[in-house]
Formats: C-alpha cells, sequence, structure tokens
C-alpha cells in the first residue's frame, strides 16, 4: 500500500467514485476507568499537569465516567445509514474517534480489510482551527501510516481519504439551531421582554484564532465563522442583537484566550438588569461533556444565583435536519465531483495550507 495516497495530488482520479465513509470524532470514556486514559491522549505532548488531568476527570466522574458524545454519534450514525439507504446509496459508514474507542486506525484497518479503498469523512467539527480542522487531517494522515505499516504495499490499489468540507453556514445547520433557540425560548415563563440571547463556543488561545485561516487573511477564521453562525441564527429567529461568549477555557492563566466566558458574561448581564437567558451552544454539534458540565451546570448554576431564568437550547445533532445534511454532503462528492485539489478551509479536498490552522506553541511547564 503506498502511504502517500492521502497527500498526493487527485489528478486523473478525482472523478471515481467513493465506496465508503468514515464519520471521525473526538472521542470520550465510555466508564470511570476510561477517563484518565482517555485524557491522557487528549493531551498527549502538551505537559499538562496530573493534577490538571485529574480535575477534569471529576468532571467525567460527575457523570459516570460516561461522555454522551459516543452514543450521539452512534445515533447520528444508525440515523446516517437510514438517510443514505433513502436516497438509494447504499454507502457503509464506519466510526473512528481521535482519542478514544474506537480509533481512527482500528477503523481505517476495518475498512481496508471490508475492501474499501476510497473513503469520504465526515469530521464532527464545523470550524476552522487547529483541532477542528487541521487535527482532522493528520487524524487521517496516521491512520494512513498505520495501515501502511501493517498491509502489503501495492501502489495500484491507493487509499484514498477525503475530508469533507467545514459545514457551519449549511441552511440545515442554521435552521437547526433557529428552531432550537426558539424551543429553548418557549421554555421561559412570560416576562413581557425579550429574554437575552447568548451563543457560547468553545475558546482558544487567541494565537490559535490567528492561525485558523491563511495568513493573507488575517487569520481569526474561526471565530469570524463562529460569529456569522451565530448572527445568521439570530436573523432567523428575528433577534437583533445577541452576546457572543466562549466557554472551556484551559491552559495557564497567561495565555490569552478568547473571552468573555459565558460564567463571567452572566454575572455582567445581570448587573446590567437581564432577568431571562437563552443560550444557545453553536460552537457543538452535539452534547460533549463541556456543554453539560460548563452550561447544565457550572453556568446553570451561576445563573440560579442570580436570579436569572436560564434555558440551555438543544445542540443541532439532535435536529433530523442535520443528518440530512451530513448526507447532502455525502452525495455532493460520493461520485467524485467538486474541488478535489483545494485544501484546508476551503473545500477540504486534502491537507490545510502551509499557513493555515498551525498548532500554535505551548508554554514550556515550569519546573519546581
Amino acid at each position: 500500500m503506498d502511504a502517500s495516497a492521502y497527500s498526493s495530488p487527485v489528478g486523473a482520479a478525482a472523478s471515481t467514485r467513493f465506496d465508503a465513509v468514515l464519520f471521525l470524532s473526538f472521542g470520550g470514556p465510555d466508564g470511570p476507568d476510561d477517563v484518565m486514559p482517555f485524557l491522557e491522549n487528549v493531551t498527549r505532548g502538551r505537559g499538562v499537569p496530573r493534577e490538571r488531568l485529574e480535575a477534569v476527570a471529576e468532571h467525567y466522574l460527575h457523570f459516570g465516567g460516561v461522555s454522551p458524545i459516543n452514543r450521539l454519534n452512534l445515533e447520528m450514525i444508525g440515523a446516517l445509514r437510514s438517510a443514505l439507504t433513502d436516497r438509494g446509496r447504499e454507502l457503509p459508514v464506519y466510526f473512528g474517534n481521535r482519542n478514544w474507542h474506537p480509533m481512527i486506525e482500528d477503523t481505517l484497518a476495518r475498512i481496508y480489510r471490508d475492501g474499501h479503498r476510497r473513503i469520504l469523512v465526515f469530521p464532527t467539527s464545523a470550524w476552522a482551527g487547529y483541532s477542528g480542522c487541521r487535527q482532522y487531517h493528520e487524524d487521517i494522515a496516521r491512520a494512513i501510516d498505520a495501515l501502511a505499516a501493517s498491509e502489503p504495499a501495492s501502489i495500484e490499489d491507493p487509499v484514498v481519504l477525503r475530508k469533507l468540507p467545514q459545514y457551519w453556514d449549511e441552511p440545515a445547520v442554521i435552521a437547526a439551531g433557529a428552531d432550537a433557540v426558539r424551543r429553548a425560548r418557549a421554555q421561559l415563563p412570560s416576562a413581557g421582554v425579550e429574554p437575552r440571547l447568548v451563543f457560547t463556543a468553545h475558546s482558544v488561545p487567541e494565537s490559535a484564532d490567528r492561525a485558523a485561516g491563511p495568513a493573507a487573511e488575517g487569520g481569526g477564521r474561526y471565530s469570524a465563522q463562529v460569529y456569522a453562525a451565530s448572527s445568521a441564527v439570530a436573523d432567523a429567529v428575528g433577534c437583533r442583537d445577541f452576546d457572543q461568549v466562549w466557554q472551556s477555557r484551559s491552559g495557564p492563566p497567561q495565555v490569552p484566550w478568547l473571552e468573555p466566558d459565558i460564567c463571567d458574561h452572566l454575572e455582567t448581564i445581570a448587573e446590567q438588569g437581564v432577568r431571562q437567558v437563552v443560550v444557545f451552544p453553536v460552537g457543538f454539534i452535539s452534547d460533549h461533556l463541556e456543554v453539560i458540565w460548563d452550561l447544565d451546570n457550572e453556568a446553570a448554576e451561576v445563573a440560579g444565583r442570580l436570579g436569572l431564568d436560564y434555558v440551555r437550547a438543544d445542540t443541532v445533532g439532535t435536529d433530523p435536519r442535520f443528518v440530512e445534511m451530513i448526507a447532502d454532503l455525502v452525495e455532493r462528492y460520493v461520485d467524485g465531483r467538486g474541488d478535489q485539489t483545494a485544501m484546508g478551509c476551503g473545500d477540504n479536498g486534502r491537507v490545510c495550507r502551509p499557513d493555515c490552522c498551525v498548532p500554535v506553541a505551548r508554554p514550556r511547564p515550569v519546573s519546581a
């Protein structure tokens, strides 16, 4: 097998049909014994202190050591299989993860043994940035390398994995988000005024945000995409004013991250006289641990202390239109159509441009 097949130019093979789909996600623990090994996978090579991992582990253990992400992904995969079958597309859909089982390396080996050689990859991140875009390309390349090390070389029978484009601005995503906000607003008691609409996404270091896009465009593509998606949802529900905030910050305090934090923001708007809040986690397609811990626990507790009526809107992955959107993306590219020479934050045919979504240097831990 040719390990460079993924990164080589697509060329004349661009019109060749794809014959399988890989649903590629972040991963999450399935029980208490998985929590620390999972967190060690997530933070490998970053020099994160053990005490920090233990603190985060308590968030998972609060929910029995089980992240909801694997179950929700499996539900979406089942729905996607049905949607593709309904469209006459008999494509197998496989499940792989970056940080926990089923790991992408094991899944790709299974795909290969099942006879598939051209695979479309759907990532469960809609955004630009290192962890949301480039790292998925790195996951794919790592799995290709692992497969090349375990299978006989075959230049005539290469494996090609093609990451599908970012989809944060797909109409179905915006429509699903708008309906989630409407349902959340309907849960609030009548107060004679519109509740404050607050959008939240995973914070990243400011330097990482600047790297999330080609240097010629000034970077900052991740935060710009999040803001644009928030604005589109707000427009769809007829809301002229909204707030964009962030959550799940980690790392040393001397490193600037995107702000304000959701809990700090709740304090601010309470001081302004706001009494009702709808929070929509626009940056997450499903209920990651960060959503249910940061928003359903910490932010909800802050809101309760401040006397705010607080509702968290659903993530879009629970909406059937979201699964149909994935099927639309698959159909758009399965027959070899689309710009398969574009890179990274464009059409995502191959890998990110050299100056796009690069990982930022992390501060070295200080020795005692």
